[in-house]
């Protein structure tokens, strides 16, 4: 099999309203713009993709995607056999340096071609389940506390075992929030914090201690990514576990904080390491020196949640059932790109058992939003 050629689609999902997100990045994520991704071959299997484009977060957006992926990418790929995922993959360092998001999605592409082609799921393909199911928490919003307090209801009522609120704008305010939540909830759901980087260290250690009152478990990227330095310090200063998310993109990102005693686990994503085989060296290392890893998310549809899924599914060192993963982006939207939905319920996330990443585009809602 050789690849033919790649084809790239530019959308834009909106969020449900009520689940707008206002985070410590700053600003309110209220719709998604994804660059999809078609891998075609000459044999006529397709593999599909899905790229968070988000400039806050990642520095990629819809237009450097497309132009990276046929300028640079696309010319290494053309002949090679997809199947041959992490030979494939391994050129991808050498077509531009970065820009994970988009190099993730054609290799999810080449995932799923491989799937297609041997006729089973992707979470096979990775060594078979180490799980049944792979348990999920609510995320909740930087929003005023009785707005936050309402979804955390909504949440724990739907069979949320867990969630984490966003925190990181405002010390007090954080209080208030994660109180309110606290309070709607009861002491049984499992509570972490997220701050996406938002305090100064002094802020993170004083408010992080405020918040130990309501039974926080996790305080997730405390502090701004760019000193491990900094991260390190806060953990030594608090007494509950640091979960590092903007911190770590990359295997050599994960050794540095694990050099540095900067956190106790990693908050991985498909996207952010470049790929399921990317995303699963960094777990099979913090395995080996004794960390965690969950599953973040940057709000993904049915593919690039598709893709997170099997990567859970099949892999030991993500720590599901200790910190659960934030496989919850369907829930977010008005509607999602895929035929049939993903398995994925309050709590829980399920893949598709169909071959490769178990998904079919919506032809109709991919031009529905398309831009």
């Amino acid at each position: 099999m050789k690849i033919t050629r790649i084809e790239t689609i530019p959308i834009r999902v909106p969020l449900k309203p009520q689940f707008a997100i206002r985070s410590g990045r700053g600003g309110a994520h209220t719709v998604s713009p994804f660059l999809l991704v078609k891998v075609h071959t000459d044999e006529g299997i397709v593999g599909i993709g899905e790229a968070s484009c988000t400039p806050r977060w990642s520095g990629e957006d819809q237009v450097t995607g497309t132009h990276l992926i046929h300028t640079y990418l696309e010319p290494f790929l053309i002949g090679e056999n997809p199947v041959a995922v992490e030979v494939v993959a391994h050129k991808f360092r050498l077509a531009f340096a970065g820009n994970y998001f988009t190099k993730a999605a054609v290799e999810m592409a080449l995932w799923d071609i491989a799937g297609k082609a041997a006729g089973k799921p992707v979470y096979q393909l990775l060594g078979g389940k180490v799980r049944e199911f792979v348990p999920t928490k609510w995320s909740v919003s930087g929003v005023e506390p009785e707005k936050a307090a309402e979804i955390a209801r909504w949440a724990a009522g739907k069979g949320f075992e867990a969630m984490k609120v966003k925190v990181g704008i405002d010390p007090d305010g954080d209080v208030a929030r994660v109180r309110a939540v606290r309070e709607a909830i009861g002491p049984k759901v499992k509570l972490g914090v997220d701050a996406n980087g938002g305090w100064t260290p002094e802020a993170a250690v004083k408010t992080i201690e405020r918040l130990c009152a309501f039974g926080i478990y996790f305080a997730e990227q405390p502090v701004p990514p760019e000193d491990v330095a900094v991260l390190a310090d806060v953990r030594r200063r608090i007494r509950v576990p640091v979960i590092a998310d903007e911190s770590v993109y990359t295997l050599q990102d994960a050794m540095t904080l694990a050099r540095v005693g900067a956190a106790d686990a990693f908050s991985i994503y498909v996207g952010k390491a470049g790929g399921i085989g990317p995303a699963r060296k960094i777990a099979e290392f913090a395995e080996s020196v004794g960390l965690k890893c969950t599953v973040g998310s940057n709000l993904e549809l049915g593919v690039g949640s598709a893709a997170m899924v099997h990567l859970a599914m099949a892999t030991r060192g993500i720590a599901a059932e200790e910190y659960p993963c934030d496989i919850i982006g369907p829930f977010y939207y008005e509607a999602d790109i895929v035929r049939e939905p993903l398995p994925i319920t309050p709590g829980r996330a399920r893949p598709n058992d169909q071959p490769g990443l178990g998904v079919q585009l919506d032809e109709e809602k991919v031009v529905r939003y398309r831009v």
